[in-house]
């Protein structure tokens, strides 16, 4: 059995987990840490998914880290330029020695009495456990199932005897040229892969069951163009950074407050895009604008397939699958050499690792979120989680600001640990993620609560969190130190 001690125990090399390490090398530069990641390179999410034209559905000057400039013209980045940003990050504040690879998380345990936590970890390859001890935890891991996608019970999928494939495990050798392709499903996977095979394909169809809002935004921000011309890289990148999080900011809390008119505005934003190609029923919801995350796609990209005739839409449902596509409840037929199912991620807190306080399980389904970062009762763990209504960075940043205040704090008044604890009487319970999608209703039993006051509720603000976790004293009745 092999035991390593570190301060701080950094879970994941992705975006989140990055980020978290240069934040300590910048504000908290005298702390030892590692980074155990499962797989065998760093990037997360960017490196993981293959599909095409795998991008960010935020802009890179708020999904970009607040410490690094982004210096391309695009605001919407592909996969493989997020990777190098990333790796460019790991390099200039000399955190890729720190990572250890093939190290999957199995279980936590914090021991109160010496207030440490011990880590088990397996090599996926190996199947070699190794221990590892911290005062800390980073948990960056992220909130989906890296393993599996989420595919439904497709009645009669055995029939099909073309290739079906999840983007998730997207196969980089598919040769899908002048076959006939239909994608399942509406989100922003979809619009992703749809125009991007539209050109190859003998034809792509979208398969939904119901539309969802699309905004069709350019990639290349004019005004952000001229900025970046006329003053200094990091100063820039800051007041570029802020245009963008106010804007999103404004449109997000005008489509709460005015959700008709916001509607409106949208869908006839879309029926310009589109030309002929008819709206109705492909890209007017039932829902109100951002009870679902809205999906962004730059330049229309996706508008413009359907316009030239390179891609369809058809809202129905599906019946059976069959030997050569899918009969819908319509009664009508979609032939498919290849059938894509981008029907979402499976949601796994905390990578599936089981968590034990004094070696007695502990259940984060029944805790609260304290500030959206501690789970009540947990002492000294820290969870990296972003917004559902802006880029996932902005929170994990404000996220990394705190907990360096807090970790000078605790040095300051030579404490070991650190835990919330919920003081309110009749505290509500809400979801902890407020949209209305597939894959929050089924891991709704899997989470952590949040509260229906503060500090317990998330309120998806950055103007809100960057009081409370920047500038708002770290000190607080909720929090226990020892």
């Amino acid at each position: 059995m092999n035991t390593n001690f570190t301060e701080i125990i950094i879970i994941g090399a992705g975006l989140s987990g990055i980020g978290a390490a240069c934040h300590l090398q910048r504000k908290n530069p005298t702390k030892k840490y590692k980074i155990l990641e499962s797989r065998e390179e760093i990037g997360g999410t960017w490196s993981l998914f293959k599909y095409p034209g795998i991008r960010s559905d935020s802009d890179m000057y708020t999904f970009g880290y607040s410490f690094k400039t982004w210096d391309d013209d695009k605001s919407f980045a592909d996969a493989t330029s997020i990777l190098k940003y990333v790796h460019q990050a790991s390099e200039e504040y000399h955190v890729k020695e720190k990572i250890i690879f093939n190290q999957k998380v199995v279980s936590y345990n914090f021991d109160s009495l010496q207030n440490l936590w011990t880590v088990k970890t397996t090599n996926p390859k190996t199947k070699e456990e190794t221990f590892y001890t911290s005062q800390f935890i980073f948990n960056c891991s992220g909130y989906y199932n890296y393993d599996h996608g989420y595919t439904p019970e497709f009645k009669g999928l055995e029939n099909f005897k073309g290739m079906f494939i999840h983007p998730q495990n997207w196969d980089e050798n598919l040769d899908y040229k002048n076959k006939k392709v239909v994608v399942i499903g509406s989100g922003a996977t979809a619009v992703t892969i749809v125009p991007s095979i539209a050109n190859d394909v003998a034809k792509v169809t979208m398969l939904q069951r119901s539309p969802t809002y699309i905004a069709a935004l350019p990639n290349k921000d004019k005004i952000a163009g001229f900025i970046k011309k006329v003053l200094p890289r990091k100063i820039a990148h800051r007041l570029i950074r802020t245009k963008n999080i106010f804007a999103g900011m404004l449109f997000f809390n005008l489509c709460k407050k005015w959700p008709k008119t916001m509607k409106s505005y949208v869908l006839k934003g879309i029926k310009k895009e589109l030309g002929d190609f008819p709206l109705e029923p492909h890209f007017s919801p039932d829902y109100k604008p951002w009870d679902q995350r809205f999906c962004l796609i730059p330049d229309g990209d996706f508008f413009k397939a359907l316009k030239k005739g390179k891609a369809d839409v058809v809202t129905d449902s599906i019946a059976v699958f069959t030997e050569n596509g899918i009969l819908l409840k319509s009664g009508k037929i979609l032939e498919a050499d290849i059938i894509i199912s981008a029907t979402g991620l499976k949601l796994l807190p905390f990578g599936g690792a089981k968590i034990t306080l004094n070696n007695n399980p502990f259940d984060i389904t029944k805790q609260f979120i304290y500030k959206g970062l501690m789970l009540s009762e947990l002492p000294n763990f820290f969870v990296f989680a972003g917004y559902t209504n802006a880029s996932w960075t902005l929170k994990s940043d404000l996220t990394s600001e705190y907990i360096s205040r807090l970790l000078k704090y605790l040095d300051k008044k030579n404490y070991k640990s650190v835990n919330a604890k919920v003081l309110e009487e009749n505290l509500g319970e809400l979801p902890l993620i407020d949209l209305d999608s597939g894959y929050i209703h089924r891991a709704k039993d899997t989470l952590p609560k949040q509260g229906d006051k503060f500090p317990w509720r998330l309120y998806q603000n950055y103007i809100l969190d960057f009081k409370a976790l920047r500038i708002d004293s770290v000190k607080d009745k909720r929090l226990q130190f020892r």
